[in-house]
C-alpha cells in the first residue's frame, strides 16, 4: 500500500506515541486470559462438552457448561448463552419483555438508548414495550457527561419505577463510555435505596476491556459476535446475572415452563468455548488497532474520543470528521482493506432501526461481527465515525491507513 506523504509520518509518530498504552492493554489482557482460563478448568472443561443437540436440545451438556463458565466469570449467579439470540438487540430485547409487566415503567439513566431499541422501546403497532403498556422515561448525562445521581433519586422517590436500563457503551453519542467499575458504583448507590428496582446493564463493547465487569446489576447483556466471542462464535448472545431474572428471560426466550431447559446447540459449542477463550486476547488486539487509529487521526488535526492517550472501558473509536465526504471516503477505504468483500464499495442507505442514513464498513468472517474491523456512521452532523474490532493489530493497522489514506486522496 502506497501512503500519502503526510499519512505515512502521521503513522510513523502515532507508532512511537501508543506503545506506552499498548503495555497496558496487554497487561489488562493477561489479567482476563488467566480469569477465563480459570472458569474453564474450575468446571472441567473436557471435549465431550463440544459435541451439540438437536431438536429440543434436552440435557445439553456443553451448553450446561457454558453459562455456569459465563457465570463464573461475571462473577454472578446464573447465565443465558443462546445461538437463538440473533443480535445483542434481539437479547436486549427478549431481558426487557422477560422481566418487564404491563404497567411498569423502565427509566434509562444514560440517555436515550442506541437507536435500534427505539422501536423495541416505542415503536407503534409493531408489538413494542409501549404496545403492551410498559412506560418510558430517560434521564439524561450531566454536564460532565456522567449519571446524574441526584436526579435519578429524586425520580425514584417519586415514582415506581421497576427498572433502570444502563448503557456502558457511548452508542452514537459524543461521550465517554462508562468502566465496570463505575457502572457497579451507580448500580450499589442505588440498590442501597432502592434494592427492588432492577437494574439492567448493556454491556456490548465492553466485555473484558475492563478487569472486572458490572457484576453488581441484576442483569447483564451482550452480543457473541463482538468481544466474548473472539471472531469465532458464529452468532448469539448472552444474559447473565440474578437467577430469578434469568428464569423469567429464558421463559421468554423459549416459553413459560420450557425455559434454560431447551436450545440446541448443533455442534456449536466448541466455537462458542474457543472464542471465549481468545476473547481477552482478540479485544487487546482491537484495543490497539482504536488506539493506533486515534493516535494517528490525532497527528492529522481530527478530534478523537478517546483520546488515544486516555484509558478504555469499550472496544469503540469515535472520530470527529466533520464532513460527508470524507466520512463516506474513509468508511469506503476501510471496507477496501478488509479480508472480504475488500471490492465491495459502501454507501449510506436508509437502514431499519436508524433514524439517519447509515453507511457501514465491514468486511467480517461472521456477518456483523463488530470484533472484527469495522466502522459505522449516520450521515448527520458533526459526522462521527465509529470504528471498532480489530482480529489482529496487523490487519487492524493495514485496514486504518487503508481507510485514512483514502479519506485524504484528494489533498
Amino acid at each position: 500500500m502506497i501512503l500519502n506523504k503526510r499519512v505515512q509520518e502521521a503513522s510513523e509518530r502515532a507508532l512511537l506515541k501508543v506503545k506506552p498504552y499498548f503495555e497496558a492493554i496487554e497487561e489488562r489482557a493477561e489479567y482476563n486470559q488467566v480469569k477465563v482460563l480459570s472458569a474453564f478448568q474450575k468446571y472441567k472443561l473436557s471435549e465431550a462438552h463440544f459435541f451439540g443437540t438437536s431438536g429440543y436440545g434436552y440435557n445439553d451438556l456443553g451448553r450446561e457448561v457454558i453459562e455456569k463458565i459465563y457465570a463464573e466469570i461475571f462473577g454472578v449467579e446464573d447465565a443465558l448463552v443462546r445461538l437463538q439470540f440473533v443480535s445483542g438487540t434481539h437479547a436486549l430485547c427478549v431481558g426487557l419483555f422477560g422481566i418487564l409487566r404491563p404497567g411498569d415503567l423502565v427509566l434509562s439513566i444514560t440517555g436515550t438508548p442506541y437507536d435500534t431499541l427505539s422501536d423495541v422501546i416505542a415503536g407503534e403497532n409493531i408489538g413494542s414495550l409501549k404496545d403492551f403498556g410498559v412506560c418510558y422515561d430517560e434521564i439524561t448525562l450531566n454536564d460532565a457527561f456522567e449519571v446524574d445521581l441526584e436526579k435519578v433519586m429524586h425520580y425514584l422517590e417519586s415514582k415506581k419505577v421497576k427498572m433502570v436500563m444502563i448503557q456502558r457503551s457511548k452508542g452514537y453519542a459524543w461521550r465517554k463510555s462508562f468502566s465496570a467499575e463505575y457502572i457497579n458504583s451507580v448500580v450499589r448507590k442505588i440498590h442501597e435505596r432502592f434494592p427492588e428496582v432492577v437494574c439492567f446493564v448493556d454491556n456490548c463493547y465492553g466485555e473484558l476491556v475492563d478487569k472486572e465487569e458490572p457484576y453488581e446489576a441484576d442483569i447483564i447483556i451482550g452480543s457473541l459476535i463482538k468481544n466474548l466471542g473472539g471472531g469465532i462464535a458464529p452468532t448469539g448472545a448472552y444474559i447473565v446475572g440474578k437467577t430469578k431474572y434469568i428464569e423469567l428471560i429464558a421463559n421468554r426466550l423459549t416459553s413459560p415452563g420450557v425455559g434454560k431447559e431447551c436450545g440446541a446447540t448443533l455442534g456449536f459449542n466448541k466455537q462458542i468455548l474457543q472464542g471465549l477463550f481468545m476473547a481477552p486476547h482478540t479485544v487487546a488486539q482491537a484495543l490497539k488497532t482504536v488506539v493506533f487509529a486515534a493516535a494517528v487521526m490525532e497527528e492529522l488535526g481530527y478530534e478523537a474520543d478517546p483520546k488515544s492517550d486516555e484509558v478504555r472501558h469499550d472496544i469503540i473509536q469515535a472520530i470527529k470528521i466533520g464532513n460527508p465526504e470524507e466520512l463516506i471516503r474513509f468508511c469506503q477505504g476501510l471496507q477496501a482493506g478488509s479480508p472480504i468483500d475488500s471490492h465491495v464499495t459502501p454507501y449510506p442507505w436508509d437502514m431499519p432501526g436508524y433514524k439517519d442514513q447509515v453507511i457501514m464498513a465491514a468486511g467480517a468472517f461472521n456477518q456483523g461481527a463488530s470484533i472484527e474491523l469495522s466502522a459505522d456512521a449516520p450521515i448527520r452532523e458533526p459526522y462521527i465515525v465509529y470504528l471498532q474490532g480489530g482480529l489482529t493489530f496487523e490487519s487492524g493497522k493495514y485496514g486504518v491507513l487503508k481507510a485514512i489514506n483514502e479519506m485524504v486522496k484528494e489533498d
